[in-house]
């Protein structure tokens, strides 16, 4: 099989899709591996190491596209890019589609299969593609805070640990899984005052084990969260439900409570954010102010952190980028239920259902497709 590494194009998306060593691994089973030119350099790797690990280097992402019968991404498709679409290639990156109603009917019109690392899913119910960025983004949400709450950047010019005689501020984080526990290490070693706030309860008595009492944990309700963000200096939005948009937890009326110079990260952007006031930003353009409160939506956090970002999600994907490669997308799903639950559009059909209630479309068992 011919697999394709094109560069990425989102804006200061500079993470890539496969690394050298696992060039080395696809040309051992057997494969081509084509890597358009620069594609690692953001990353820190330069075009000589994918040379030397036997990639053929090429000049344009076109010649990549149309030359792969499996595309390796790290971003969703931009609109540029959907001309390269064609009937049974594979496509394989992060889609997070559910807020992408545009990006789902290009993928439906070409006939692509796309599988989508966000919904890969273990049999213990871990989304294994999912988590090294979600640690990413859970570490980054916090700095990111911190920074913006310095006054030169627009907060309200409180260090977050404090310092003695003076109290830290108040983090809230809205969801206790990868994302929120990462957060709230990050800001407990900061020396911040941190809630978790989440709705399953076992995994509250999971956190305040694991904190021994050092954060405090919180059961989800409307009024628990208005009244905990209202005292929030930061507030970080780690609400995962896989696949599908995002519920919007803290809303407008509870934004105009906050206080002036407060941030808001919303990790959850990518599935269309549990902020009512969020929307995506770009590195480019990170944040903007509703009632005072500063908001960073970024949709690609870990392209700040690049070189970590590819290599701790390259770690994840390349056991299931072997399987796609060497046994073909069917096989590697009649084999692998992780895999299958990754397949979110499949000749033309939605196949994960959740994508397809979150933009009102039909969907079709993947199996029933086959």
């Amino acid at each position: 099989m011919v697999i394709g590494v094109p560069k990425e194009i989102k804006d200061h998306e500079t993470r890539v899709g496969c690394v050298p060593s696992m060039i080395t691994s696809l040309r051992e089973h057997g494969h081509e591996v084509l890597v358009e030119a620069g594609a690692g350099v953001g990353s820190s790797i330069p075009d000589s190491e994918y040379s030397e690990a036997g990639a053929l280097i090429v000049n344009s992402a076109s010649e990549v596209w149309s030359k792969s019968d499996l595309i390796v991404k790290v971003k969703e498709p931009q609109p540029s890019e959907y001309p390269y679409f064609r009937p049974n290639l594979i496509l394989f990156t992060y889609l997070h589609l559910a807020p992408l109603p545009e990006l789902t009917d290009a993928l439906l019109k070409a006939h692509v299969n796309a599988v989508a690392y966000e919904t890969v899913r273990e049999h213990d119910n871990s989304l294994p593609l999912l988590t090294p960025m979600s640690e990413v983004a859970g570490r980054m949400a916090v700095q990111v805070g911190a920074q913006y709450l310095e006054r030169p950047n627009g907060g309200r010019g409180i260090l977050l640990g404090g310092i003695p005689g003076v109290a830290p501020a108040n983090v809230v984080v809205i969801g206790g899984g990868i994302v929120g526990h990462n957060a709230a290490k990050i800001a407990c070693g900061l020396g911040a005052n941190v809630t978790i706030i989440d709705r399953n309860l076992n995994r509250l008595r999971e956190l305040d084990d694991v904190y021994f009492n050092s954060i405090r944990t919180l059961a989800s309700n409307t009024y628990t969260i208005r009244e905990t963000v209202r005292q929030a200096d930061l507030v970080v939005g780690a609400v995962l439900i896989p696949g599908a948009a995002a519920p919007k937890l803290v809303r407008r009326d509870m934004i105009a409570s906050m206080k002036q110079g407060s941030v808001i990260v919303d990790v959850a952007i990518d599935q269309g954010g549990c902020v009512e006031t969020a929307h995506p930003t770009t590195h480019t353009d990170p944040v903007y102010y509703v009632d005072g409160v500063l908001h960073y939506c970024v949709s690609n956090m870990p392209a700040a952190v690049p070189h970590t970002s590819t290599f701790g999600l390259t770690n994840a994907t390349v056991p299931y980028l072997l399987a796609l490669a060497d046994k073909g997308l069917e096989r590697a799903c009649e084999e692998s239920n992780a895999i299958c639950e990754g397949v979110n559009t499949y000749q033309g059909e939605i196949t994960y259902e959740a994508v397809a209630e979150s933009q009102g479309k039909t969907w079709r068992e993947l199996t029933a497709v086959m």
